[in-house]
């Protein structure tokens, strides 16, 4: 496949900010253990707010355009074919931010996974993902482990 010529799907409920395009090409050709993301970012768009991920490993290879990648020991901007690992953990957080004038793009591989979670600290949620399900939650909401039993 030839990743020029990816048609990207935006989804229009995305909040100003985080207007990327995306495709997934290993659907396509029956991938299970590994993802594959190739963004589109408009400029100031952002892929999705700062986060972590307890099961991923992320990695970022840059394909057009500047980004801005967040990271705990700061922020760096990063060109075409520069590429960066993000950790499982607190110490793999990370936002990318298209930080040119034109369009950025941007391809991101992981492991893939069943059930996974997120941690955003800007807003202190926790995303939990099993399969075919989305649930997101406020820290300050939790309960004890025998509350309802």
């Amino acid at each position: 496949m030839n990743l020029a010529h990816a048609e990207f799907e935006y989804d229009p409920e995305d909040p100003e900010g985080y207007r990327a395009g995306r495709y997934q090409p290993g659907p396509a050709v029956g991938a299970t253990r590994t993802g594959v993301s190739v963004y589109e970012m408009p400029p100031g768009q952002a892929v999705c707010p700062y986060h972590y991920e307890y099961t991923e490993e992320e990695w970022l290879l840059v394909l057009d355009g500047e980004v801005e990648v967040r990271r705990p020991q700061g922020t760096e901007l990063l060109g075409p074919q520069e590429l960066v690992y993000f950790a499982t953990g607190p110490e793999g957080a990370h936002g990318i931010r298209n930080a040119g004038e034109g369009t950025a793009r941007v391809l991101m591989f992981s492991n893939a996974v069943e059930l996974s979670a997120t941690v955003y600290p800007d807003s202190d949620k926790v995303g939990v993902y099993p399969p075919g399900e989305r649930h997101l939650f406020r820290r300050g909401d939790a309960v004890d482990y025998y509350e309802g039993e």
